[in-house]
């Protein structure tokens, strides 16, 4: 469209000198700037107050683009802006202001420009407040080492909680208009990752906070019910209330970093608002029916997380995202802290990694532990072996291990 604007005629023996220079530093920026939103809701107060104003059709496509696509906006509003300009040059522009917003259902929110959802708050004498579980890192070849897996339904719990992470799925899918060509293979759920046109990224960050936002609950779920039992039966829990927990906490560390980078519109809160209260709700109850099943749930959950992450780092590769290849995308410092990611390794892809990684051991861990006897056995992946024996490691096994493995 800038090209096309620049071809016209010149527009200075029609329109007064400050509407081409506002026009003409519009189409400048959106080429040098990836953020638009003060700029883009400034433009769009002035077309309010001109007369006539932009035609709803005309505004319903500039909303309906903003999703991710800051310079696209910019340079729609600016070609939107030249005939009403054109038509209203002696209209006054000192007319009350009429508040215009660019929020759409999921996000329109420019990083750069993000409304801080948790900033720090600034006291007298507290400097910074370290996480009460810091991350235990991994080495680039365990990260790379990860591959998505699945574990074959073999119980009748274990059928019934994999159909319903299937009914889930698909629930995602269709409520974050993943259209049919950007599905992977049906047959192949949680192992194949090619599909015939990729996700943007904007499709990306909806799916990311959706799925952390739910990834949170269950181990929070398990930990007080579990921290509950234990004080209720005066018996210790023998290791499996901490790993829940900080299961829980790391999930929510995923959805705080994603939170740096991307608002969630009024749409998916809501989302998020109703999954959580289903979600919470059938969780406490299944787990006080039957925690196997629950712990085998989360273990397909997972399977679906590493999947995600892993198709989202393969169209990274291809360079189907080129937001994100930027080489002035920096991740946010909240994941730099927390993963304490080194120099030079903190671009998207290193981000993504550090996540799956994390989503693999999850994995791993409650596939795991859905096979201990969930009343006796102690958690194996915080004990200590008579015979020296190294503590199992969660991310090398997709299928988790079997009891007579562990105990």
């Amino acid at each position: 469209m800038c090209r096309l604007l620049r071809h016209q005629p010149p527009l200075t023996s029609t329109l007064a000198s400050p509407t081409v220079t506002l026009i003409h530093s519009l189409l400048t920026y959106s080429n040098l700037t990836p953020s638009l939103t003060h700029h883009t809701r400034t433009l769009l107060i002035v077309l309010k107050l001109s007369s006539p104003p932009i035609d709803s059709m005309t505004t319903a496509r500039i909303t309906s683009s903003a999703l991710g696509q800051p310079q696209l906006i910019g340079r729609q509003l600016a070609r939107a802006a030249i005939p009403v300009f054109c038509s209203s040059l002696h209209t006054s522009l000192h007319t009350p202001q009429a508040s215009l917003s660019l929020k759409a259902s999921f996000s329109t929110t420019a990083t750069a420009r993000m409304r801080d959802f948790f900033p720090i708050q600034e006291t007298e004498h507290i400097r910074q407040t370290p996480p009460a579980w810091p991350h235990h890192g991994y080495s680039e070849a365990e990260m790379l080492a990860v591959t998505p897996g699945h574990r074959a339904p073999e119980t009748i719990g274990d059928r019934i909680a994999w159909r319903l992470m299937r009914i889930c799925r698909w629930g995602m899918d269709t409520a974050t208009g993943m259209r049919r060509d950007q599905k992977s293979d049906k047959k192949n759920p949680t192992t194949a990752v090619a599909a015939e046109k990729p996700l943007t990224e904007a499709q990306w960050m909806i799916r990311f906070i959706f799925l952390e936002s739910i990834a949170g609950v269950p181990g929070m779920v398990a930990g007080m019910l579990r921290h509950l039992h234990s004080i209720r039966r005066l018996k210790r829990d023998n290791g499996w209330i901490e790993s829940l927990l900080e299961e829980s906490y790391n999930e929510r560390m995923h959805l705080l970093t994603f939170m740096k980078m991307c608002e969630p519109g009024w749409f998916m809160k809501l989302m998020i608002l109703g999954a959580q209260g289903v979600y919470f709700n059938t969780m406490f109850f299944w787990y006080l029916v039957n925690p196997r099943v629950c712990h085998r749930f989360v273990g397909y959950l997972e399977e679906e997380a590493v999947h995600t992450y892993t198709r989202c780092l393969a169209e990274i590769d291809a360079g189907s995202t080129p937001a994100w290849t930027d080489p002035k995308f920096q991740v946010p410092e909240i994941a730099v802290r927390y993963w304490k990611m080194p120099e030079g390794k903190r671009t998207m892809r290193d981000l993504l990694l550090y996540i799956r990684a994390d989503e693999a051991s999850h994995r791993g861990v409650n596939h795991t532990l859905g096979n201990l006897d969930q009343k006796a056995d102690p958690n194996p992946f915080v004990s200590v072996y008579k015979t020296g024996s190294e503590v199992p490691k969660p991310l090398a096994r997709p299928q988790g291990y079997e009891r007579s493995e562990v105990m």
